[in-house]
């Protein structure tokens, strides 16, 4: 028997970036760098430790727009395009450097992935990466949770209930789609809550969520094992929190594992180092130079010169941090199970491009624990929310603090003078949407087809990366240019719509491009305004609708 668990999330989301109009999109090599780097080395590390018997848990949180990406026809295409001409200047590279062991090795070694991760992609996976997550999921070595719509940023839209309830419905619609069941748990994008959030999602099914650790720490009454065990609200959605050491050590380039000096340099691309006329094939064919991921150097330090990366010493490293982390888990669950009358848990969210994307070790690292935690589980035992909840049906009642895990904590990233604009258009399209949903309760044909359009068009304007793009000044342009494109598209639509004279043409040229939601309901937005499923609120929740037996708390 374990004395305590861990459980590890990993957050999958990109936003929806198609652009059949233009030859190449740079945005697009977003999803191409992420399949890669992350998903597709995450699932063969998957599909090795079932191989070895490894007994582990993990959780998965897929969000709609990533889900609609990895089964696109054109961005599959347009992905093994670009996969073949980094394997091309993989041959080119390997020549290049042919008096140069170090770099020689290094090349040889990210061709030899590229075309690993190719063949995943083609042959053992067949391209339908949806379905290869759903097998893991029915064998039940991962739990998949849903996740809003487009990742809006919930907490801010919550001034027009139906856009926050559209969100929620078509993320939990897709999921049933995708994965063939009713989820159980619910990424908040940014992990993103306020008040009133907890009906919209018990009303929708779901039994639990994530916040971020002053979400629970400074939850109503305070929680008696603070982020280490559930809390439910009177909506009896249960909430776990991100422990604080375990998001310091894995995510802190500053203080975590990903900033050691043997771990390969993220910034340091032969893109930039070489000269255009002969990488000038390999990144976008406009001459801006892109990342390739043939990365020569290791961080080394804080210094622009850096020394060549030595896989060796790198894996080695893995191992350490993966055993240190371990032993920093088993110390806390001595710790408090000490002090607490069930099991204690440790909830470990990360975004999954951590592992591949921005930390390049980040898989075998997380393989590495998953292996140690596996031959020394009678002290710490993976688990998954749901088994937690499973085992654990009663816990605390208390009201969770408004919370994210953006900058310092609240909803600032969000909104600030960089993007505060895009709030009022966003609602002012939501109430439009609103009233001709009303006006039209029973649309057909060209009518429907232009109503579902614009319930697209504002869900991917709400999408929370754009206001975060504003925020950091990465990305800005494009990002200041979908918000703007969605929300004059939908003002068009709006007018069409008015005067009874939707643009067959220009319909058609729009729902090409925004491919995403074929099915969506318009009706989502002309829904009882009081629908939530909220209980009443002198009631108090176990798991599964179990009474609790005292006040403010509940014990097992």
């Amino acid at each position: 028997m374990s004395q305590g668990y861990l459980a590890l999330v990993l957050h999958a989301h990109l936003p929806f970036v198609r652009h059949p109009e233009h030859e190449e999109s740079l945005e697009e090599n977003w999803l191409f760098e992420a399949l890669t780097e992350t998903y597709l080395p995450l699932l063969l590390m998957i599909d090795r430790l079932a191989a070895d018997g490894v007994d582990f848990r993990l959780t998965f949180s897929i969000t709609p727009t990533l889900a609609s990406m990895w089964s696109d026809g054109l961005l599959q295409e347009r992905y093994l395009e670009r996969l073949d001409r980094l394997i091309e200047l993989g041959t080119k590279e390997k020549r290049r450097t042919r008096h140069e062991p170090a770099l020689h090795g290094l090349a040889s070694m990210y061709q030899g992935q590229l075309r690993t991760i190719r063949t995943a992609f083609v042959s053992r996976y067949r391209r339908d990466l949806i379905g290869a997550f759903r097998r893991l999921q029915d064998q039940g070595t991962i739990e998949i949770i849903a996740g809003a719509a487009t990742h809006a940023y919930l907490p801010l839209l919550l001034v027009h209930p139906p856009s926050v309830r559209a969100q929620v419905r078509v993320g939990v619609d897709t999921y049933r789609g995708l994965f063939g069941r009713k989820p159980r748990g619910f990424w908040l994008p940014e992990c993103g809550f306020a008040q009133g959030l907890d009906s919209v999602l018990a009303g929708q099914g779901i039994r639990y969520t994530i916040v971020e650790t002053h979400g629970l720490t400074r939850a109503v009454p305070r929680p008696r094992y603070g982020v280490h065990a559930p809390v439910y609200t009177r909506e009896g959605l249960a909430f776990f929190g991100r422990d604080p050491a375990s998001s310091k050590q894995v995510w802190s380039a500053a203080e975590g594992y990903p900033g050691d000096f043997d771990y390969r340099e993220f910034y340091r691309d032969i893109a930039y180092d070489l000269d255009l006329g002969y990488i000038g094939p390999y990144v976008h064919r406009d001459g801006i130079r892109t990342d390739t991921g043939y990365k020569y150097y290791r961080i080394t330090g804080k210094t622009e010169r850096k020394e060549v990366y030595v896989p060796g010493r790198a894996r080695r490293k893995v191992l350490i941090h993966a055993q240190h982390f371990l032993s920093e888990k088993k110390r806390a669950i001595g710790r408090l199970s000490a002090v607490m009358d069930r099991k204690p848990l440790i909830v470990a969210p990360y975004d999954a491009e951590l592992f591949g994307h921005w930390w390049f070790e980040g898989p075998l690292w997380l393989e590495a624990l998953l292996r140690l935690v596996h031959r020394q589980r009678r002290t710490l035992r993976l688990v998954t929310l749901s088994e937690y909840l499973d085992e654990y049906p009663v816990n605390q009642v208390a009201e969770p603090a408004p919370s994210s895990w953006g900058n310092r904590g609240f909803s600032e990233v969000w909104q600030n003078r960089s993007n505060d604009w895009i709030y009022r258009h966003l609602h002012q399209a939501g109430l439009r949407l609103e009233r001709l949903a009303r006006q039209h309760p029973t649309a057909r044909g060209l009518t429907l087809r232009a109503l579902k359009q614009g319930v697209r068009e504002l869900l991917l304007a709400q999408a929370s990366d754009w206001a975060f793009m504003m925020n950091s000044g990465a990305t800005a342009t494009y990002a200041t240019q979908r918000v703007k494109s969605h929300l004059l598209r939908l003002d068009r639509l709006w007018k069409d719509l008015r005067r009874g004279a939707v643009d067959r043409q220009w319909l058609s040229a729009i729902e090409a491009q925004d491919t995403i939601f074929p099915s969506i309901d318009y009706r989502l937005f002309s829904a009882d305004k009081t629908q939530g499923g909220a209980m009443p609120r002198d009631s108090f929740r176990g798991g599964r609708g179990k009474p609790s037996k005292e006040g403010g708390t509940s014990g097992v």
